[in-house]
């Protein structure tokens, strides 16, 4: 194997068909070795491509020929891919013993006709998927459901994956504002799995995983604000949570639908000095209208008696009344 090599890979979509040459050099052990030879492909893909699969058709200058890799979904955002040469002997060897185990499952199911029945036939739900695993290895054909599904006892596995939206309610968090000051924010996250196969096969804990993110996320939003910011502009400081955690939670299979901030509390020595600011403005406002107002009043003095004037105001409606 040279240090230097070129694949050729295929990207087949819906809707296009592309193609890329990547050169890339081999980690190379001491004494001129070949080295365990992995590429790294970090690829932008359009929010309207869906790509379905990755084919590695050659290699030039390498005997062996590449693995090829199916996915069921890509991401929007950048996407790893890990392309390994096959080993065909170890691959050649764990297929056949693979099929031999199959056989050996179907006469097992064959013989205990109709009781293997109970066990083959699963039921999942409109809202749940489920991953099938055989022989350690996810089943072609992706998740399965709703309805029902086959599997074969002793070499299948499988996981439920419940597709609904959660909520989590994130605990109160003491964080330091950018101006210095620490308040306390809690915060609700509503998010599902969009990707069930994904969702098991690239995280041990997907939910678990999303809620930590979201604890750090909500810190790290938070600590890059000022006050006045947090306590005026929670719906822009929500909308960034929510992109930046729908980013980071995309290769776990998870879609971030909603974050909201709950409440954003504040020291009391704090909430008492805003309160005074705030009633020393009102003063200063409330004076600065009592001198304007002064400064403007005038007052006219009439060097008539009033019961004479009002007199003449009786005798002026009569006389109207009269004509």
């Amino acid at each position: 194997m040279r240090a230097k090599e070129i694949c050729v890979i295929y990207m087949i979509s819906r809707k296009t068909c592309a193609s890329a040459v990547l050169a890339f050099r081999p980690y190379i052990s001491k004494g001129n070795q070949p080295a365990e030879l992995f590429c790294f492909i970090a690829l932008l893909l359009p929010a309207t491509h869906r790509f379905q699969s990755f084919r590695y058709l050659r290699s030039v200058n390498t005997p062996s020929p590449c693995k090829t890799v199916k996915l069921a979904r890509y991401s929007e955002s950048t996407t790893v891919v890990v392309a390994e040469p096959v080993n065909e002997e170890a691959d050649s060897e764990s297929k056949t013993c693979g099929k031999i185990l199959v056989f050996l499952s179907w006469v097992l199911v064959c013989l205990t006709m109709p009781f293997s029945l109970f066990i083959c036939f699963k039921v999942v739900q409109e809202y749940e998927r489920a991953v099938i695993f055989r022989l350690g290895r996810l089943l072609s054909g992706g998740a399965k459901g709703p309805g029902i599904f086959f599997i074969l006892p002793c070499i299948d596995t499988y996981a439920r994956v419940d597709l609904r939206t959660r909520t989590y309610d994130i605990p109160p968090q003491e964080v330091l504002t950018k101006d210095s000051v620490t308040v306390s924010v809690d915060a609700v996250v509503y998010y599902r799995v969009h990707n069930a196969t994904i969702s098991i096969a690239n995280v041990e804990n997907a939910h678990h995983s999303t809620r930590l993110l979201a604890q750090t996320t909500l810190r790290n939003t938070m600590g890059t604000r000022p006050l006045h910011e947090i306590l005026s502009e929670r719906e822009t400081i929500s909308g960034s949570m929510q992109l930046s955690l729908d980013e980071a939670t995309e290769a776990w299979g998870i879609k971030v639908e909603r974050v909201e901030i709950k409440d954003v509390r504040l020291p009391v020595q704090l909430q008492r000095a805003m309160a005074a600011e705030a009633e020393a403005a009102r003063e200063a406002r409330a004076k600065t209208l009592n001198t304007i107002s002064a400064e403007k009043n005038s007052t006219i003095v009439f060097p008539l008696p009033i019961d004479l004037i009002t007199y003449f105001l009786r005798a002026k409606e009569d006389s109207q009344s009269n004509l």
